[in-house]
């Protein structure tokens, strides 16, 4: 079963999602600001981190960019109402998905099933149905590597990123719904979050195009 991080300086919020996941089968670690997460990271194997935006010592986000240096695990951000724009910048700059407080434990749970399943299954064998090399203009996608490229140029994109940008390639000319999309990348209903996907087609787009 996979290995979860929860970080959050309310420990009442940290130990709530330890019980929702923990009856789940998943091994929890805790953490209660960035700096606190970012030894665990480097001391444990971690699967996924549910980590909140504003913390002491080192936030979400500056957590997030320290990371995402180093490491590609899902990241799912927890954020106030409140705390609109920095839960947009959170996914530009690598968090997969956000969960606004108050959340329920089947949304939290739906949540970290659907990263899970997407990042545990990058270095999974291709289905034969499956086309190893994908091609549209000058954007090659190696599914086996997991490897991305512009006009020769390797392109390095997160996990979501990554299938995202597959779900597109495999169907070119396609037009494509937000909702469309979330249910083919997360396999679930976006629950009103079809904006996590934009953000995310942002930041492809700010990678692939020369003036995006």
């Amino acid at each position: 079963m996979a290995n979860i991080l929860i970080c959050d300086d309310d420990r009442e919020i940290v130990d709530a999602i330890e019980i929702y996941l923990s009856q789940d089968g998943y091994e929890i670690f805790k953490a209660y600001d960035g700096e606190q997460a970012i030894e665990i990271l480097q001391e444990e194997t971690i699967h996924l981190l549910i980590m909140d935006i504003m913390m002491p010592k080192l936030d979400g986000i500056r957590a997030t960019l320290k990371i995402r240096e180093y490491s590609s695990i899902p990241i799912i951000m927890l954020s106030a109402k409140s705390e609109d724009t920095d839960k947009i910048f959170g996914l530009n700059i690598g968090a997969d998905d956000y969960i606004t407080k108050p959340f329920t434990p089947v949304e939290l749970l739906a949540r970290v099933k659907s990263n899970l399943r997407r990042y545990l299954l990058l270095g999974g064998t291709e289905t034969a149905a499956e086309k190893d090399v994908l091609s549209v203009g000058g954007i090659e996608l190696t599914d086996t590597e997991k490897s991305v490229t512009l006009d020769g140029d390797a392109v390095s994109l997160t996990p979501t990123e990554y299938d995202i940008l597959k779900v597109l390639m495999e169907e070119p000319g396609r037009v494509f719904s937000l909702k469309e999309i979330y249910q083919a990348v997360w396999h679930g209903d976006p629950m009103g979050q079809e904006g996590t996907v934009a953000v995310h087609i942002r930041h492809i787009r700010e990678k692939l195009e020369y003036d995006p």
